[in-house]
């Protein structure tokens, strides 16, 4: 590659951040270089400085405080040098940039094609009138339905696949050269993150442009890129073509992290089903909710009920959970896992149905007579930040659910919370700690720690290890695993990857539009699924050969849905 070829040259990038401890360095001499149209993956761990070096291609670092020392050039900007007004030329119009959260990344006040229609404006010079257009036409690109209509839709109206579409409309807006894509898939369901990578490696075929893919992920670079770059502490562990670095690794780091991702022909951690008697039976479960104002129910969940439109977020659901299994449970955003997990353990009231747990119906029971079960029936939440009160300490808030059942108190409190802490790996002196000052695998622990404190009989794990990277994840679900063992739990696993789902799961239930689809064996459902929903979950969980990574895409196009019935038109 001659030097005119290069997009992108970094050299010798160094960045640091000062802290109430010293410096901490993100990135330490780092150097590569990405060509036109070429797609590299950066991949590494949490706090690996992959986002870091990101955000400092197109400036972003300014006015963080950040000590940044080093060469990079972005389409022949100098940025670290460069002004102001020679950055904002650069960003949006010859470099783009699709953040990790959307929702943060929108304004939530304006509607979606006036936000990328501005940017075009600002950008192209062009009128009002022309950049609406361009709105709608790389609206209806990314694969919005009816963009002509959804361009004023705000944020909020977009479901999560969706609102991501926005930010790629966003940013191809302008044409740019690079696009940058940071963690652009994780917390998606299997289905949407196979269609969001699917429309940036169309994109990148059809444009010509060029893409840094930043991920935690190996899974997700098979396919989607040319080559890899592995990050660790801020330095580069290994790089090269993505065929040799999935398959044949030199370094054990990488090793680790392709032995954290899950497999679908990956070793189980539950090798054989649990032969207990029934611990929990629901029967005809149903709960509906008035559906949205100003949006549809998603297509087979929608229902008349004396003339008003109703949500069927879970619509029918009956099966058994025995004492001492797992229960997986799989299927897109909006098919119905949480609120049947909640229902599950009484967070949420049916409006039909039974709940027997121990042969006691608590469907509709009050919360008084539902006290007495509580420390049996937990849950541990997905958002472990939004779970946990920030004004309380770790300890307090893990030390809640054993004075609610009575227990000890002053001393012995303490020492029961240090030994929770210890027990899912956490030292027992971090009781004062605040949620903040842990990192989010870490928080996740907290959350388990305090779904255990009462000895509870039922635990519902509700996309537990979602938003971590496949280190972390990889971790807490062999924790969930030892401690089953350990106290005798009963678990409900809701997630929508289907890979760690297999890993830890005795059965799967694979639910759409509020109803089980399919329920067996992991072995059989795995093996041999029996509906085409099922299938079609499956054709979309990344692997980690780049050829079969290919020939699954094409296969996913023969499966796909119709796009009024996908995940990200629901």
């Amino acid at each position: 590659m001659t030097d005119r070829q290069k997009l992108v040259e970094v050299t010798d990038l160094r960045v640091r951040f000062a802290s109430e401890s010293g410096p901490v360095t993100a990135v330490d001499g780092l150097s590569f270089g990405l060509g036109a149209g070429e797609s590299l993956g950066l991949v590494g761990e949490s706090g690996s400085g992959k986002s870091t070096v990101a955000f400092t291609l197109l400036g972003l670092h300014r006015g963080s405080g950040a000590e940044v020392t080093g060469t990079v050039r972005v389409d022949g900007t100098d940025v670290l040098a460069a002004a102001e007004n020679e950055l904002r030329a650069l960003r949006g119009a010859r470099a783009a940039m699709v953040f990790q959260d959307p929702l943060s990344a929108l304004d939530p006040y304006w509607a979606i094609g006036e936000q990328i229609a501005e940017v075009h404006r600002v950008h192209t010079g062009s009128s009002r009138a022309a950049s609406r257009r361009r709105a709608v036409e790389v609206l209806d690109r990314v694969g919005i339905p009816d963009a002509a209509r959804r361009a004023g839709a705000h944020p909020h109206e977009f479901s999560g696949g969706m609102r991501q579409r926005a930010l790629i409309a966003m940013a191809l807006a302008c044409s740019p050269k690079l696009l940058i894509a940071d963690e652009p898939t994780t917390a998606l369901d299997v289905t949407v993150q196979a269609q969001i990578l699917d429309l940036l490696h169309d994109l990148r075929t059809e444009h010509g442009m060029a893409l840094l893919l930043v991920t935690h992920d190996l899974g997700v670079v098979a396919g989607n890129t040319d080559r890899v770059l592995v990050m660790r502490d801020g330095r580069a562990v290994e790089r090269g073509p993505v065929a040799e670095i999935l398959g044949t690794p030199r370094e054990l780091y990488t090793r680790e992290l392709l032995a954290a991702v899950p497999r679908l022909d990956g070793p189980r951690e539950r090798p054989a089903g649990a032969t207990g008697d029934i611990l929990l039976s629901v029967t005809d479960l149903r709960r509906h909710y008035p559906a949205p104002a100003r949006r549809s129910a998603a297509p087979g969940r929608r229902a008349l009920l004396g003339g008003r439109e109703e949500l069927r977020a879970v619509d029918g659901v009956s099966l058994d959970i025995r004492r001492g299994e797992t229960l997986g449970v799989v299927g897109e955003s909006g098919s119905g896992k949480t609120t049947l997990g909640r229902l599950l353990v009484r967070l949420t009231q049916p409006t039909s149905g039974r709940i027997r747990f121990e042969g006691t119906d608590l469907a509709q029971a009050s919360e008084r007579r539902l006290q007495p079960f509580r420390r049996d029936l937990q849950m541990v939440f997905q958002d472990p930040v939004a779970s946990l009160n920030p004004r309380r300490t770790i300890g307090d808030s893990i030390a809640d659910p054993l004075r609610a059942r009575g227990g000890p108190s002053g001393p012995q409190v303490r020492r029961e919370v240090g030994e929770l802490l210890e027990r899912v790996g956490l030292r027992p002196d971090w009781y004062h700690r605040y949620p903040h000052e842990l990192s989010g695998g870490q928080r996740q622990r907290v959350g388990i720690a305090r779904a255990l404190a009462p000895r509870p009989k039922l635990i519902v794990c509700d996309e537990p290890v979602s938003a971590l990277d496949v280190s972390t994840q990889a971790q807490v679900v062999r924790l969930l695993s030892d401690l089953q063992g350990e106290f005798g739990l009963t678990l409900v696993f809701i997630a929508h990857d289907l890979a760690v789902v297999r890993q830890v799961s005795d059965r799967v239930a694979v639910m759409r539009h509020g109803k089980i689809v399919e329920l067996g064996t992991a072995d059989d459902v795995y093996a041999a699924p029996e509906h085409p929903y099922t299938r079609r979950l499956l054709a979309a969980v990344p692997v980690l050969d780049p050829a079969e990574a290919d020939r699954r895409r094409a296969a996913r196009a023969e499966l796909r849905l119709p796009e009024k019935e996908s995940a990200l038109a629901s």
